[in-house]
């Protein structure tokens, strides 16, 4: 026989007095934490790939920075033939400025030419420059000549016409090959149409029987003047370093942007903790202010 159904009692939820369950804190993440997520592993895998593209990019600069196989000193006062040293249209590599050659051609009538602003020993005079058509090349090529200085204008311009009326027998010259200065603005002082920079492109532009002509970027400043110019004051040039500076300073660029891969890949994951641990912080207390 079973006695009569007990009263329930009170709820434990409810009635005066039930207590009120607390919520639950909730602990803000460690920036480790963070760190570890999936998608902050992937960027840091993107940031090592990143990285290590600069490290080679650095470790290619620097091994072109130092030349393992220098120029013996003296190199450039060895004659050389100008064929061995340079081809027509092709730029003179570094180690060759300067270097003295030897090269056999004769003189194209009508095509020598006063450039201005030409120092020798210090004192500023003329150039008489010449078209020198180069001999043993199946093509016509031709190469610009710094034959010699003049103190002045009117000593240039004389010994101009005396070298128009030259013949077309064959000279060989020695002297130093040097780059194409290139075109600049000329001078307030001195003539518009004057020349005042030895640029074989320019004086192209004023020789004649130029159709179909390979033409040297470099010029021949000639080691003997033709009288009565004076030899063009042309010293060796200087050794050169066989540590290349510039070289060096961007490979350390490279090693400081590979540096700088990880550190973004820092500041954007603590930035990620920062704000996170900012909105826990600002949800507690919107709750405590809410109980209160």
């Amino acid at each position: 026989m079973t006695g009569p159904d007990p009263e329930p009692g009170p709820s434990a939820s409810s009635g005066p007095g039930t207590p009120v369950a607390e919520p639950v804190e909730a602990f803000p993440p460690t920036l480790r934490e963070v760190m570890l997520r999936p998608q902050w592993i992937g960027m840091l895998v993107l940031c090592l790939v990143v990285a290590g593209v600069f490290a080679w990019l650095g470790q290619w600069q620097l091994s072109r920075a130092i030349d393992t196989n220098p120029p013996p000193a003296g190199a450039t006062e060895i004659v050389r033939p100008l064929a061995d040293v340079v081809e027509p249209g092709e730029y003179l590599s570094d180690p060759l400025v300067g270097q003295r050659v030897e090269v056999t051609g004769s003189w194209v009538p009508g095509d020598f030419i006063v450039v201005a602003s030409r120092f020798n020993d210090g004192v500023e005079g003329y150039w008489v420059t010449g078209q020198l058509r180069v001999a043993d090349i199946l093509q016509p090529t031709s190469l610009a000549v710094a034959i010699g200085w003049a103190a002045t204008a009117e000593e240039a311009a004389d010994t101009v016409a005396q070298l128009d009326e030259l013949d077309a027998s064959p000279v060989t010259l020695t002297g130093r090959i040097i780059s194409d200065e290139g075109p600049v603005p000329p001078r307030d002082d001195v003539d518009p149409l004057m020349m005042t920079r030895m640029s074989p492109a320019a004086l192209l532009s004023m020789w004649h029987d130029t159709e179909g002509l390979d033409v040297y970027r470099q010029y021949l400043a000639s080691q003997t003047a033709i009288p009565p110019l004076a030899d063009i004051d042309s010293p060796a040039p200087d050794e050169r370093s066989s540590v290349n500076w510039l070289n060096i300073f961007y490979a350390a660029e490279w090693a400081i942007f590979a540096g700088f891969a990880f550190y973004l890949w820092y500041r954007l994951a603590r930035d990620q903790w920062e704000k996170e641990v900012e909105d826990l912080e600002d949800e507690a207390a919107e709750a405590t202010e809410a109980r209160g």
